[in-house]
Formats: C-alpha cells, structure tokens, sequence
C-alpha cells in the first residue's frame, strides 16, 4: 500500500463514521509569527496530516459521510513561489493525493456552504483552532440565508476529535516503523550527548548544557529528522529535580549527573526518550543507588504494560517498587511514615516521585487519546485523596490493545529538605522509554541507547 493510499484508507474510515448526512472539517495549523518579518517554522496540524499527509499551510479538509474528500489549498503562484517554495496546487491535488476534488482556498467560503447544504451534523475538531466555530458558524449563516430557496442547515456540530482520537490511538505497522525509526535516530542522539560530556571533561574543557542540546540536535538532522518533537530537557545537577526544565547556559560539572529528555520527531511522528548519565562517565555510590532503584520501578513497569493491562498498572507497579525502595535507602523514615502500604495509601512517595509513569505517545509527544475505558465509564468509584483531602471520582482506566504506543517513564527527584539524608540531595532521575504494546508484552523501541548503569558507564569510556 503506498503513503497516499493509506491516507485514503483513513479518510474511508472516519467518513464511514460520521454517518450519510455527516460532513467533517479540519483545518491544518495556522503560521505563527516570530518577529517583525519573521514566522516561527511552520509545522502542520496533526489530525489534518493523519488524514491527508500534506504539509503545506493555509489547507483546509473536507470528508462526507459518503466518502468524499475535499482539499482547500494555496493555488500555484509562480512569484510567491519563488520566495516560499513550490505548492502542490489544487489542478494535480486529486491525482496526488487520492482526493475527489481540490480547490483554491481563497474561494473555500464560496464552496463550504455548498458542501454543508443537506447535511444533518457538521463535524470539527473542538478547542483546538481558535477561531474555528466562528468560522463554522459563518458558512452556517451562508447557508442559512437560502433555506427558502431549499437549502437545509445541519441542526447539530459535534467535536470531532471523539472519532480522530480513537481512529490514532491504534498505530498501525506503518506508524509503528516511524516511530522505531525516530525512536532509533534519538537513541543515537543520545549517546553522541553522553559521550560528548565525557569527552569534554577528560579534556579538561568548559561543558555547559547547550553544548549537549546541540549534540541532540545535529544528529536528529543529520539523521533525517525535521524537527525536536519537544524542547529539549538538558538539565545538570540539581536542575534535573526541575522536571520541565530547558537547556540552559548552566554548567555541567564532573560529579553531577545529567538528566535529557529529548526525541526527534520522524514524518509527523515523535519519539521520547530520557536518559540520566554521570557527566565525567562514573556514578557515585548515592546516585548508582537511586539510578538502580529508578531502573528497577521501570523493568517493573515495561512487565506490567501488555494487551489486557490497565493504563494504570505500569505506573502501579512502578510506584510499589520506588516506594519501597525509598524506604530501603533512608529517603522515607519508616518510623514516619510507616509500611510499604502506608507509603502508597498516604501517597508518602509523592515527595520524591510527583508525576505519572507514562503517556501515550504518537503524532503528539502527549498524543491523543482518552486514559479512560470507553466501555466502563459508567462505573465509578469514590476516595479522598491523602494529600489534599479532595474526594477524587474513579473510574476504570483504558485496557490495553496490540498497537497502542507509551512511554514508561518513572523517576526520582530529590530536593533538600529536612530529614532527607544530604548524600542524595539534589539528585534528579529519570528514565524513559517508548513502548509499543503487543499480545504478549511490550516492545521497547528506544533501547538503542544504553540503560544499564554499567553500560552507559562502558559507553562514556568509550
């Protein structure tokens, strides 16, 4: 099946579901502007692209419930092209990309209208396009303004992201072998970063964070990637318990750690791997102990991520692990807080560890898709939260199914505080890795870059 072909599957799909009186609009991103004379580099929406794989700006989509598709896009113009680069053009979008019809999308209010007469739900992505409803609404009141010459105004708009992010949380092979692509050209990243630290230091020269966020850098492009799927996190010592924290000018010294988060993102798709490594190539005692422990809470989890598990059992089995690992190495006072069972009912851990264990993960690096079992929402449980006293509404969380892609992410973060033993102070730990769920248990996609303490410190020697 060729690229475009799969597109055309797609659109089939959703159009099947969107009923026969049923239209769907999506438009892609808008460009955003930088500065004065500059924009920041355009990058499509990703429901218009899951649907079309076109990159262009300034495009619109249309799907009927009868499995037609519509593009808006810019018209061919040789002058602007020779500033912007070449467009497709709506004359050879059809042929192209396997749609019905294209047009110019400086005439899409003459056409819109048009396309939504006779049509019973008018379909939309919600609260994600500022501005979009405004704009329904005015080729509604286009349409509404003939209903006594016939025309018929749809009588209901419905979100269309509740039928988009069902059709992507299942990745398909294709999908799935971008995603081992980008999942393989960060890996490499990664340990270019690693051994650039230690290198740097035995050298005797001054490394500061951005020289690593650099080193992510060329190797996504170098390696074919179009952009970092998210800001970098390249954070030394003590910024590493900043968990959103950016690469900066800080320095990275030898003794500290180093916590990346980074991941290329491959033909609309993204990866996301984070790796925590000595800056010099040699963990300490107290950081070789939590990096163990963090490691352990992440085989744990990868164990407990199958087709049939919860969303939640990875992050379960993680926290059972790190709590009572927090207990093992003095970062909880077992007189304080009690057992095991104490420390994950009172959410004691939560001190050191304050985020989930994963997310999905796909066209988006926080990918869409609801954590929430669509066939037992109606089953719902109560329980106060330990922490905040606040009464918190369960409900089941999502099965999962071969094809759904996560992360696994567990960590430690170690801020001083009183009674936290200082040998750990300041430590921040995080290690991540993209998950593709199958029958049987869980791929690692992102294991081309070391995780095992002994084998990063083996690869910083090198």
């Amino acid at each position: 099946m060729t690229r475009n072909s799969i597109y055309a599957q797609r659109r089939a799909t959703l159009a099947a579901q969107l009923g026969p009186g049923g239209i769907a609009i999506i438009p892609t991103a808008l460009e955003q502007q930088r500065n004065r004379d500059s924009d920041f580099l355009f990058r499509h929406d990703s429901y218009f692209y899951y649907l079309t794989g076109f990159t262009e700006p300034k495009a619109w989509l249309a799907i009927t419930g009868d499995g037609k598709s519509t593009l808006f896009c810019q018209p061919k113009d040789l002058e602007r092209e020779i500033w912007d680069g070449i467009r497709l053009g709506p004359d050879v979008a059809p042929a192209t990309l396997q749609l019905d019809a294209a047009y110019s999308v400086a005439d899409i209010d003459a056409h819109l209208p048009k396309l939504l007469d006779n049509r019973s739900v008018v379909w939309y992505p919600f609260a994600i396009h500022k501005g979009l409803e405004t704009r329904v609404d005015g080729w509604l009141n286009a349409l509404r303004a003939r209903v006594r010459f016939g025309a018929m105004v749809p009588e209901q708009q419905r979100d269309l992201c509740v039928l988009l992010d069902e059709m992507r949380l299942i990745k398909d092979t294709s999908e799935q072998d971008t995603m081992r692509r980008a999942a393989q050209i960060s890996a490499k990243a990664h340990i270019r970063a690693m051994q650039l630290s230690a290198r740097m230091l035995r050298d005797g020269k001054d490394v500061r964070e951005f020289h690593l966020d650099a080193e992510l850098l060329h190797e996504f492009r170098l390696q074919g990637s179009q952009y970092p799927a998210y800001g970098s996190i390249v954070a030394a010592g003590a910024n590493a318990c900043v968990l959103h924290y950016r690469a900066d000018v800080a320095p990275v010294r030898s003794g500290d750690l180093v916590l990346i988060d980074a991941g290329c993102e491959l033909d609309g798709y993204a990866s996301d791997i984070t790796r925590t490594f000595p800056a010099n190539g040699k963990y300490t005692g107290p950081q070789r102990a939590l990096y163990d422990l963090v490691l352990a809470s992440q085989e744990a989890a990868a164990a407990a991520t199958h087709a049939g598990a919860r969303f939640t059992d990875p992050h379960e089995a993680s926290v059972k692990v790190l709590a009572q690992g927090m207990l093992d190495t003095g970062l909880l006072d077992k007189n304080k807080v009690g057992s095991l069972d104490d420390v994950i009912e009172k959410r004691a851990y939560f001190q050191f560890y304050m985020h989930r264990t994963g997310h999905w993960l796909g066209m988006d690096v926080h990918d869409c898709g609801g954590y929430l079992e669509p066939s037992e929402l109606g089953k719902t449980s109560e329980r106060k939260d330990a922490l905040t006293g606040e009464t918190i509404i369960n409900r089941p969380a999502r099965i999962l199914k071969p094809g759904m892609v996560l992360t696994i992410e567990p960590g430690i973060y170690v801020r001083p505080a009183p009674g936290v033993p200082e040998k750990f102070h300041n430590i921040g730990i995080r290690i991540e890795d993209d998950a593709i769920v199958t029958t049987k248990g869980c791929e690692l996609i992102s294991r081309g870059v070391p995780v095992k303490a002994d084998e990063i410190e083996a690869l910083m020697r090198g």
